[in-house]
């Protein structure tokens, strides 16, 4: 899932280095157009899938671990890979693996958009993710190494202008198109988009290449990431239909585990680690990690779960719960300045206590709604509150990370943390889905048991629960007796929807209470 909050860490690794192109007004408009257009890529992805799922679930037959997968796959790989990315384009060019990033992103794109199982389409995701984690840390990148100094502050804020813009709009059109068109046309979204970027590369924009960087890539690290965070994954997501207590979800568990440490031993011992384990030192460096790790995981469930409520649950269609979405986005983007204001005047530590607090309040409030209202007296104060808590914290967040270690490794320190931001998205769905279908079968069978449904319809049912709102109630229940069954199913999940915003909630308020024990 793309991170719709943009700031600095979103670069990847950015190694200093010299600039070896003089920068003209031309040159840069082709700079900013390719970077702008290819982040676009990831950013409308991302955004755009979370409200395709109800209707990908709905047509591919899929249950709530076959949707997990969808968006964990691709999840998966960026966020363990996306170090590996930026070190690729040190090594051997930074428009040489942006563009390759793009070709593997959109090929892997088309094959979503052609999937005719939900196991197909995990694997296209999954490759989506490899090309994610080269084509992310590109961009700003290549904005880094071709603008002086002097010009690159105003063209890392055009960049993330635009960027947070189309990623604004990656709502709105994927629910457009899933309404009108089909889920599938929202992964056709990237080809033209693919073919403008790759054209504008070659023919406008120079290569860079940091000639000091060194000239080994930690494969084996990679490699054990990958190996343990999938195992974690898949144990947790297997849980939901075994149990957390099944042999193969324990030796799963137990095999992630063993490979993260062993992953961990590679990185002390290496000479060119993907992560250097040093800058862990620094409580600032731990602190502000964990507290991303807390607060991400928290935006998490919000980015997956909401669009299923909006749509399965209150009835919105695939544009409108898009649309829902998007005053959140903006307004986060409109406060970006206002929050770097923040630790001009406060520092960095008061605004990161504040604006998870501010956070939490915002996903109490989304707990509160139940079924019907308006959406302007129902999810968007919540969803206000909550982008103002957002906006409050990320410019504070990124200064402190970039502060908290030695200038030569501010891009690795960025690097990471934008690494760990997706690995709470990655962990929280998986975690937090297991939290849902367990209050959710809890809440079906007692509700179904009170309100005397025959037996074998509750068997029928029983069956499904892995589809959450997307069972299919037997076509032999008609009029009233269906109406009720479906309105209580819907209730079922909104009081696992607000279990999961108050738990939510409940991380954000300790992300606040990391803020002020360690920045």
């Amino acid at each position: 899932m793309a991170n719709i909050i943009m700031h600095p860490s979103d670069a990847g690794v950015i190694h200093a280095a010299p600039d070896t192109v003089a920068c003209t007004k031309t040159l840069g408009r082709w700079v900013l157009v390719a970077t702008i257009l290819g982040s676009s890529m990831a950013m409308i992805d991302g955004t755009a899938v979370n409200v395709a799922l109800p209707a990908l679930q709905r047509d591919l037959n899929a249950t709530v671990a076959d949707v997990q997968w969808i968006v964990e796959a691709y999840a998966l790989f960026l966020a363990a890979l996306i170090l590996v990315g930026g070190s690729l384009g040190d090594l051997f060019g930074r428009k040489r693996i942006f563009a390759i990033g793009i070709g593997i992103f959109t090929v892997a794109s088309i094959f979503c958009g052609f999937s005719q199982s939900i196991s197909q389409l995990i694997i296209a995701r999954a490759i989506q993710g490899v090309g994610g984690a080269l084509l992310v840390p590109g961009s700003l990148a290549i904005i880094s190494t071709t603008f002086s100094k002097e010009q690159r502050g105003k063209a890392i804020g055009t960049w993330s202008g635009f960027s947070v813009i189309t990623g604004a709009l990656g709502p709105v059109l994927g629910g457009w198109l899933v309404e009108h068109v089909s889920w599938r046309a929202v992964f056709y979204l990237n080809i033209p988009l693919a073919v403008i970027v790759l054209v504008v590369l070659f023919l406008h924009v120079p290569e860079s290449v940091d000639t000091e960087a060194g000239r080994k890539l930690d494969w084996r690290g990679a490699l054990l990431v990958v190996i343990g965070l999938g195992a974690i994954v898949y144990a947790l997501i297997t849980s939901t239909t075994l149990s957390l207590l099944h042999p193969l979800v324990l030796s799963m568990l137990a095999f992630g585990v063993l490979m993260l440490g062993a992953f961990l031993w590679n990185e002390a011992r290496n000479p060119t680690p993907m992560i250097r384990l040093s800058l862990f030192r620094s409580r600032i460096f731990s602190g502000a990690n964990l507290f991303t790790f807390l607060l991400y995981s928290a935006m998490g469930s919000v980015l997956f779960f909401l669009p299923f409520n909006l749509i399965q649950v209150q009835g919105y269609s695939a544009t409108a719960a898009g649309a829902a979405m998007l005053p959140m986005i903006l307004i986060i983007f409109l406060l970006a300045r206002w929050s770097g204001g923040l630790v001009g005047r406060y520092g960095a530590r008061l605004p990161m206590i504040v604006g998870p607090l501010i956070a939490s309040i915002g996903l109490v409030l989304l707990a509160r709604p139940m079924i019907g209202g308006t959406y302007w007296t129902t999810f968007f104060p919540a969803l206000l509150v909550l982008a103002v808590g957002i906006s409050t914290t990320v410019t504070p967040l990124t200064t402190t990370v970039m502060g908290a270690v030695e200038s030569q490794h501010a891009g690795l320190a960025s690097g990471i943390n934008n690494a760990v931001s997706r690995l709470a998205a990655l962990i929280s769905v998986a975690v937090f889905s297991i939290v849902v279908l367990s209050v959710f079968a809890g809440q079906l069978d007692s509700r179904l048991s009170a309100s005397g449904v025959a037996p074998t319809v509750q068997q029928q049912l029983d069956v499904q629960q892995t589809r959450l709102v997307g069972m299919q109630i037997p076509t032999a229940i008609t009029g009233p007796s269906r109406v009720t069954l479906e309105q209580t199913i819907k209730e079922s999940f909104v009081v696992a929807f607000r279990v999961v915003m108050l738990t939510a909630s409940v991380l954000a308020l300790v992300s606040a209470l990391i803020a002020s024990l360690t920045i």
